[in-house]
């Protein structure tokens, strides 16, 4: 069994795969329970937006095709 605690709730899973999926849902900062272990954090990947990374540092990066 999975648990997810956030904030004063707990959600529980049977698989890892559905908590982070929850998690990564939700948005904010959970703690994942499983195996004796803890994940905690804000899950989901952080995206570019107006050409800025989420620390504010400017994206720059380009793919560069061979010919």
């Amino acid at each position: 069994m999975i648990i997810v605690r956030h904030k004063e709730d707990t959600h529980e899973f049977e698989t890892l795969t559905q908590a982070i999926a929850f998690a990564t849902e939700l948005g904010e900062f959970v703690k994942i329970e499983f195996d004796g272990k803890e994940l905690v954090g804000v899950f989901g990947a952080d995206g570019i937006t107006d050409g800025k990374c989420p620390d504010g540092v400017e994206y720059t990066w380009m793919k560069r095709r061979k010919s």
